[in-house]
C-alpha cells in the first residue's frame, strides 16, 4: 500500500527544492515525469512506492546545474528518504534509479543497473524530452546556456563519448541528433515505445519545417 503522507511530503519538498530552477528541470518537469510513470506503470509489474519516489526524486539536483556533481542528487535524496523513516531497500533501489536515470549516464557503461521500476521512471523521464514538449525544453535550455540555435557549418556529433556528451556547447539543433531522435529506440515498456513513436514522429515534422523556414522556401 502506498504511504500517501510520504507522498505528498515528497512533492512539498521537491517544489520547494525546485523552485528557481531552470524551466525544462523545474517542478513541472517532475509533475510530467510523475504522471506518466504512473500511466507507464500500469502495464508493468513494478513496486508502486519505488515508481512513485523514483518519479519525484530523479531530478532533484541535476548534475548539470551543480558543477557536474553526479553524487548531489543521491545525497539530497538519500537524506530526505531517511529522515522520513523510509526503509533501507527502497532508498537504495530509488538512488540506483537516480544514479542510472539519464541518457548520458548510460553512454559507453557496460554494467548498467536494471530493474522494472527503472524502465517506467526512464521511459517517462525520456518522453517529457521527446514532442512538443522536449522541443520547447531544448530551445529553453539552449537559451539559458546562450547556445546559437542552428549553424550549418557545425555538424552534430553522433559518436560522443560521456566527456564530450556533457561538455558540449554545440547549437542547440545538433542536439536533436545527438540525442533526441535516438530516445526512441532506447524505450524500455511498450507503453513508452508508442508515445514515443508518435512523439518522435512531431520531432521529424518540426526539423523538416525548421530547415524549409531556414532555407526560405516556405
Amino acid at each position: 500500500m502506498l504511504n500517501h503522507d510520504l507522498i505528498e511530503a515528497t512533492k512539498t519538498f521537491v517544489k520547494e527544492t525546485l523552485k528557481d530552477a531552470e524551466g525544462g528541470h523545474d517542478w513541472f518537469h517532475i509533475q510530467r515525469v510523475y504522471n506518466n510513470s504512473l500511466l507507464i506503470a500500469k502495464g508493468e509489474t513494478v513496486d508502486q512506492l519505488v515508481v512513485v519516489l523514483g518519479a519525484l526524486l530523479h531530478d532533484i539536483a541535476d548534475s548539470k546545474f551543480h558543477n557536474g556533481d553526479n553524487t548531489i542528487g543521491t545525497k539530497i535524496a538519500g537524506a530526505f528518504l531517511v529522515k522520513n523513516n523510509v526503509d533501507s531497500v527502497t532508498i537504495n533501489h530509488v538512488i540506483k534509479i537516480i544514479e542510472n536515470i539519464s541518457y548520458s549516464s548510460n553512454i559507453g557503461k557496460t554494467d548498467v543497473f536494471k530493474s522494472n521500476e527503472l524502465d517506467v521512471v526512464q521511459d517517462a523521464d525520456r518522453l517529457d524530452a521527446l514532442g512538443a514538449i522536449g522541443i520547447a525544453r531544448t530551445f529553453n535550455y539552449g537559451g539559458f546556456k546562450n547556445r546559437t540555435l542552428y549553424d550549418p557549418d557545425i555538424k552534430p556529433n553522433l559518436n560522443l563519448s560521456k566527456a564530450e556528451y556533457k561538455a558540449s556547447k554545440a547549437p542547440t539543433i545538433n542536439h536533436f541528433y545527438e540525442k533526441l531522435l535516438l530516445l526512441k529506440d532506447t524505450m524500455n515498456t511498450k507503453t513508452g515505445q508508442r508515445i514515443a513513436k508518435k512523439r518522435h514522429e512531431y520531432m521529424v515534422g518540426f526539423l523538416d519545417q525548421f530547415y524549409d523556414e531556414w532555407n526560405g522556401e516556405k
